[in-house]
């Protein structure tokens, strides 16, 4: 099939790229020269493992190209926008300016048939008004809500091999035309036994609000239960695995740690809450202020425990903070707690460094007066005390009794509750946990 794929950041990126693996002809879309310019020359604006090597293959490469034209969007069977929707300045709803954008310049080359499938998260309601525009324009073309589901690091598989699809169409019916169209642009995995459900507009518009605010809650829960847990002197790790065995709960994002982060989960919740508030629904989600101050409070917890861990004071204190990114595998620092914590432990007199195997650059642009060191060994140099703030592979895998010839004061804070603390103590280090004894 003809697709093209509207806005090329982190979503549109990896979808353009995705289905052409699948066998479509795709055309990407973005008004930004730059970033456009690096697509084609096979270079993505960000970090994914697996991207880059798939933008470069010859069958996707034969399949796929980037331009800043729209007219170029003419003959596409499928118009997907993936563009951004990032919180408003002093706000907490959704900015969909992009998404409205998008649409208007798409208008002007829909054809009758076509599709217009919006994958942008966006405040419920959304689907319905360009509906409604895009009929004056093209009345026998379709809109159809298809949120997307990536988890950061993991995106090319979850686009390839998603765990479900969603439709929202018009009257929410499985013989609307669009649904047998999207079909086959998933056919492949589709075939492989992906599951699809197909509801009317704003469930789909929901769907994405509704699992970030749930995914949200349950790591919020886990972060107030190791609160409690460090009140009592219990173990939240073991707390965790024990309500985890109730298949009701299930251990998935029951880790406590720092907190979430990134250009999703934060953003969304309170573009869920705003919208709610307008809707005149806001009573239903009081809870989910409690759930992002929760999140919020985890930030100052970790810089009172890392000031506790250097006896009472950090002025001075060389401080190393293992991660910058919001999650490993990624490069993105939106919202990163690793990244505030670092800026707060600064503010309070520490001397600090951070270190991050693909984040650097994207968290020097955004906090240029913390100090980067990109090499770990150099990083850890003289530390008086180790911050885990973000669990890449090659952090967990630190060997604590070689390390320890390389620091200062032997003191480890583990922000993300995945070293061993026995051996590390074995080691002669000071070690602290999130929640634990």
């Amino acid at each position: 099939m003809r697709i093209s794929v509207i806005g090329c950041g982190y979503l549109g990126a990896v979808h353009a790229t995705c289905m052409a693996r699948l066998g479509h002809e795709v055309v990407g879309i973005d008004v930004d020269e730059q970033k456009i310019e690096g697509l084609r020359n096979g270079r993505p604006p960000f970090y994914e493992p697996e991207l880059e090597q798939l933008l470069n293959d010859g069958a996707v490469t034969d399949n796929l190209t980037f331009t800043t034209d729209m007219a170029l969007a003419s003959g596409s069977d499928v118009h997907f926008v993936c563009v951004g929707t990032p919180q408003k300045q002093g706000e907490n709803a959704a900015d969909i300016t992009h998404v409205d954008a998008a649409v208007a310049a798409l208008l002007p080359f829909l054809a009758a048939g076509d599709l217009v499938v919006g994958k942008s998260t966006v405040p419920v309601g959304t689907a319905g008004r360009l509906c409604a525009l895009i009929a004056l324009q093209q009345p026998e073309a379709h809109v159809v809500w298809n949120p997307e589901f990536l988890r950061e690091g993991h995106a090319v598989a979850d686009t390839i091999h998603p765990d479900r699809f969603v439709y929202g169409v018009k009257d929410g019916s499985e013989d609307h035309p669009a649904v047998a169209i999207l079909d086959e642009v998933y056919a492949a995995p589709l075939a492989s036994g992906t599951p699809r459900l197909v509801t009317d507009h704003a469930t789909a518009e929901l769907v994405k609000s509704a699992a970030n605010s749930f995914l949200a809650t349950k790591i919020s829960f886990i972060n107030a239960m190791a609160e409690v847990c460090e009140a009592v002197g219990a173990d939240v790790t073991q707390l965790a695995d024990a309500i985890g065995m109730d298949d009701r709960i299930g251990r998935k994002f029951l880790n406590a740690g720092i907190g979430f982060g990134g250009g999703c989960l934060p953003k969304d919740i309170r573009a869920f809450m705003a919208r709610a508030g307008e809707l005149g629904a806001d009573q239903a989600l009081t809870f989910l202020r409690e759930v992002d101050a929760i999140n919020m409070r985890r930030r100052t917890r970790v810089v009172e425990l890392a000031r506790d861990l250097c006896n009472g004071s950090l002025l001075g204190k060389r401080v190393t903070v293992l991660g910058a990114a919001f999650k490993p595998e990624s490069d993105d620092v939106r919202d990163s707690p690793a990244l505030s914590i670092a800026a707060q432990l600064q503010l309070q007199g520490a001397v600090v460094t951070v270190t991050d195997p693909k984040a650097l650059a994207n968290a020097a642009r955004r906090f240029p007066e913390l100090h980067y060191e990109p090499d770990t060994s150099a990083a850890v140099e003289r530390a008086d005390a180790l911050l885990l703030l973000t669990e890449w592979q090659e952090y967990r895998e630190l060997d604590p009794y070689a390390l320890v010839e390389s620091v200062s004061s032997p003191r480890v804070l583990d922000g993300r509750n995945v070293l061993d603390a026995a051996k590390w103590r074995a080691a002669g280090w000071a070690y602290r946990g999130l929640g634990r004894p």
